[in-house]
């Protein structure tokens, strides 16, 4: 065979293994040991005359009994003739018990006719009907007529050439009675019956249950043929109970008996349907031509037999008997009449199958499916017209070739793999079979000649195959698209960060050890929100499809560039087998502060140049770590390179996830004091300059630790600041809630003991935008503590002038119309207050800490801080000093026209008992107190009118919220 014919080549079937041997050899030993026995005469008389006539009944009554039992248990269509077979068999052997009482019992001579003799009789009927229900049924009329005259043409035949030979002269009685006369003809008429049923039956047995059916069919023909040596007139008169004879009945009994379980044994049945495994999977059929050569022949042949009959009497000089002449003119009437159904029969046959042909030709002609035919040796025999349309190649070009020789081969070794697997396979297991492979495209395609990725279902064809083929081109490359996309950003076309993972993934568990300086560069465009904000989002996306361009150019050959999302990209840069720390951090390095540079140029952009930096962090694959740990230190050393300036490379040290663990520690420590009450609340005076009086006092949350100290939570609150997202941060608005609800609830109680000092409690105006401070819950709260009008002041932090400030305007004036009065913190400290300053509606301003220090030395720090208050007093405000220390400090502030103070000048932080004793006084002692100017000015803090901004819609500068974007900058995280 040829190397491209090997494709279909069949590997041979391992077969099971052979049913088991052991019940035929029981079963020969058994029939072997009645021969001989009855071939010596059993050793004496007494013991041949009981062993021929009660052991053949016994026998027959085991035979009986077995299919009995397996019609009892089977529910098969069959279960009836293993019925009758049982009644067939309990009729011989009650026939043989009835001779045996004759001969053995009483010692007599065997009456004609006698009881036993009908009981034989009866043994045929059955027999025949058993043989009826096991031969394949006929599908129509004509068949059952054709078994009829089939069994008639063999019965017929058989009546001829016996009656020529023998049975014409039985009817001549000679002295015996009618009876015994017709008894004569009855064995051999019903034994001529049942040969016929059992030669009919060879030919038209049914393919269920072969074994049992032959097993059967084999014991009937051995029970016939011991009945006809025993019709002969010379047999008979010299027939004595125990003979060889008798070994033939027996063995006939006991292949009965063992007929209806061999299925079970050399086929498996199942377990309720009785059906043998070939019944319950279809096998395809096998080719016998031997077989089918005799069942056509066998009416030629009962005619053949039926003349020989005839010319027996005529050569002899006989007259031909009229029980011959009727019998042959019926029987050639009978092969007449079946010759003539036949022809019907096959006309009707024959038009049917031009019709189904000229069906399946239009339906393979009209598929858009190429349909092939392969040879066992590989060989094309047919291909469908649609092979023109799906291959550009016409059909008879495709005949005559060698499939192999189509196939790409880089797909032939899988294809042959899979076909010989396929036909090794059984095929009730796998029947049908799918292999997709390229197959070379002709010239009549469009495109030209290429290969096609062809899709085909493969059947089993008379030791070949059958191909039933689709162009699945189309498809492939769709599938690959997506999986394409699936792995790749869809703006840049780079990497994801699901693709970028899995290379990570490879790189650091398949690298060799001599790789470990291989490094992970996380990368972010700084400045990129002002691009969206400035230019818009298209011109956004447009530099991040410049920066995805220069980044892969700018790796080299072995990496890989990807894009995380947003303005985040990623490089993996494979190691060179350096061992020197120091060499592998200055070329990943070098290469870093390359990739930086080269990101950092201007962007050209609707004819414009746009500028932004690159903040990159380098981590190493050191031996041991994840690939998820790998891509988080490079995380974390690019969030400190975007918190140290910008515009840098930092690398991974491993002190910042530490910083990353001591935050979740305290997170976790913050979460445990709120849920255990471990916060307490102490408040600092707000002392007036100018006479020391009390005007307010400032809330601030304590931590009692299990040891009884207070911790200040500002380390607690810089954690939930810039992630009040996450976790913490909503830890964190809860700590406020709770410290707001608890300083208005002590405030209350104070006013009820005649102390209404306001309370001043800090809130960040992020919390205000977020929708966690609205006006309806604090007038809930006011109302629910009974804390009156004026009694509570909020002091906003964090006031960005990029946060929506209409909305937050918006809040503050709906917090005012309910007595709330608003302060703002950090005045003096940056842009940031100066912006708020201009559009919220502002009561008062607390200084920032750093126009307070050394405000009493330095002369510059005197100026500024001085013309900070002129702004706030041109504006009406007046203004809170925080942290005043020293004398000369108070001294300082109040000249320049600040009105209150708040620091450890006057009094640090006090318990709710030690308040009230301060409430209780009145207020503290100001150094050099009749030195210093403005003593009677009214406190801004202490009631009385407040100067209130009106105004409404924001004007013309009024600052816009940038729209939400994917593609925004990554923001720098907390520390």
């Amino acid at each position: 065979m040829s190397a491209p014919g090997a494709v279909l080549a069949r590997p041979p079937v391992q077969s099971g293994g052979p049913p088991s041997v052991v019940p035929q050899i029981l079963l020969s030993g058994v029939c072997g040991g009645y021969a001989i026995g009855a071939a010596l005469d059993w050793g004496s008389p007494e013991v041949a005359v009981f062993m021929g006539d009660f052991g053949l009944s016994l026998a027959a009554l085991v035979a009986a009994v077995s299919c009995g039992l397996y019609a009892r248990r089977s529910q098969s269509r069959f279960r009836p003739a293993w019925i009758l077979f049982a009644v067939s068999s309990a009729m011989a052997g009650l026939g043989n018990a009835i001779w045996g009482w004759y001969e053995v019992v009483q010692g007599a001579r065997v009456p004609s006719p006698s009881l036993a003799d009908f009981c034989f009789l009866l043994f045929a009927p059955p027999a025949i009907v058993g043989l009826l229900v096991l031969a394949k049924r006929p599908v129509t009329r004509a068949g059952w007529v054709c078994l009829g005259l089939d069994a008639w043409l063999i019965g017929g035949s058989l009546l001829t050439l016996s009656w020529s030979l023998a049975l014409a002269h039985t009817t001549h009685f000679q002295g015996r009675t009618v009876a015994q006369g017709a008894l004569a003809l009855a064995y051999p008429l019903l034994d001529i019956v049942l040969v016929s049923m059992v030669l009919a039956l060879h030919f038209k047995r049914s393919s269920v249950q072969r074994s049992a059916v032959n097993t059967a069919v084999v014991a009937l023909a051995l029970t016939v043929l011991c009945d006809a040596l025993f019709s002969s007139p010379l047999l008979r008169e010299h027939y004595r109970s125990g003979q060889i004879l008798d070994a033939g009945w027996f063995a006939g009994s006991i292949l009965l008996a063992y007929a209806p379980w061999v299925a079970r044994r050399s086929a498996g049945e199942a377990a309720g349907g009785g059906l043998p495994r070939a019944a319950r999977c279809p096998q395809p059929p096998i080719s016998r031509p031997i077989a089918g050569s005799l069942a056509m022949l066998t009416p030629y042949l009962a005619a053949a037999v039926c003349t020989l009959g005839i010319l027996t009497n005529v050569l002899d000089g006989r007259r031909i008997d009229r029980v011959v002449l009727f019998t042959g003119c019926t029987v050639v009437l009978a092969l007449v009449v079946r010759q003539g159904i036949m022809l019907l029969d096959n006309i009707s046959l024959t038009q049917e199958l031009a019709q189904k042909e000229n069906h399946f030709r239009s339906l393979v002609q009209g598929s858009s499916d190429v349909i092939m035919i392969a040879a066992p040796t590989g060989v094309l025999r047919y291909v469908s017209p649609a092979a023109s349309g799906v291959y550009g190649r016409d059909a008879e070009e495709l005949v005559g070739s060698e499939l192999a020789s189509l196939i790409h081969p880089e797909d032939l070794g899988r294809v042959v793999h899979e076909v010989r697997r396929f036909l090794a396979a059984a095929p009730e297991a796998e029947p049908t079979m799918r292999i997709e492979c390229r197959f070379r495209a002709g010239k009549q395609r469009a495109g030209g000649d290429g290969w096609l990725n062809v899709e085909s279902t493969v059947n089993r064809h008379h030791g070949g195959l059958i191909f039933n083929s689709r162009d699945v081109t189309e498809r492939v490359r769709l599938q690959a698209q997506l999986q394409h996309n699936a792995s790749h950003d869809a703006l840049t076309d780079l990497p994801n960060r699901a693709l970028f993972t899995e290379r990570v993934s490879k790189a650091v568990t398949g690298r060799r050890a001599s790789d470990h300086d291989t490094a992970v560069l996380y990368i972010d465009l700084d400045g990129f929100k002002q691009v969206n904000d400035t230019i818009g989002h298209q011109a956004g996306d447009e530099l991040l499809v410049q920066a995805a361009r220069r980044l892969g150019d700018s790796v080299r050959s072995g990496d890989i560039a990807a894009r995380l999302g947003g303005d985040e990209f990623a490089a993996l840069i494979t190691g060179d087998g350096t061992r020197d720390p120091a060499a592998r951090e200055f070329r990943v390095h070098e290469i870093a502060d390359r990739l930086r540079i080269k990101l950092s140029e201007p962007y050209r952009i609707d004819g414009r140049d746009v500028r932004v930096a690159a903040s990159i962090g380098v981590a190493f694959a050191d031996p041991g770590i994840t690939p998820a740990g790998l891509l988080r230190n490079a995380d974390l050393a690019m969030y400190r390179a975007k918190k140290a300036g910008k515009g840098r490379v930092e690398m991974y040290a491993p002190q910042m996830q530490a910083e990353v663990v001591h935050r979740a520690e305290l997170a976790t420590k913050l979460r445990t004091a709120l849920h255990d009450g471990e916060f307490t609340l102490l408040h600092q005076p707000v002392v007036e300059l100018a006479g020391g009086r009390v005007a307010a006092v400032a809330a601030q949350a304590r931590w009692r630790s299990t040891q009884g100290i207070l911790f200040t939570p500002a380390e607690f609150l810089r954690v939930g600041e810039r992630g009040r997202l996450t976790e913490e941060g909503d830890r964190t608005a809860e700590l406020g809630r709770w410290q707001l609800e608890e300083a208005v609830a002590q405030a209350a109680a104070r006013h009820r003991a005649g102390h209404p000092v306001p309370v001043v409690v800090r809130v960040s105006a992020r919390r205000l935008l977020d929708r966690g401070l609205p006006a309806k819950s604090v007038e809930a709260l006011l109302a629910r503590h009974g804390l009156p009008s004026g009694g509570l002041i909020l002091e906003l932090t964090d006031a960005d002038p990029r946060m929506p400030l209409e909305e937050l305007e918006g809040r503050l004036v709906a917090l005012r119309r309910l007595g709330v009065r608003i302060g703002l913190d950090g005045f003096g400290g940056g842009h940031a207050a100066v912006g708020a300053l201009r559009r919220l509606p502002i009561d008062f301003l607390r200084l920032d800490r750093g126009l307070v220090d050394g405000v009493a030395e330095s002369v510059r720090l005197h100026k500024i801080t001085a013309g900070m208050l002129r702004i706030a007093a041109d504006l009406g405000l007046q203004c809170v000093a925080d942290g005043v220390e020293l004398p000369e400090q108070v001294h300082a502030l109040r000249a320049m026209g600040c009105t209150h103070g708040q620091g450890p000048v006057f009094s640090g932080p006090l318990d709710e008992p030690r308040l009230r004793c301060a409430l209780t006084l009145g207020g503290y002692p100001l150094p050099d107190r009749a030195d210093l100017p403005g003593a009677g000015r009214e406190a801004v803090l202490t009631g009385g009118g407040l100067p209130v901004r009106r105004g409404g819609a924001a004007g013309p500068d009024a600052l816009v919220p940038p729209p939400l974007r994917s593609n925004s900058e990554t923001p720098v995280p907390p520390t």
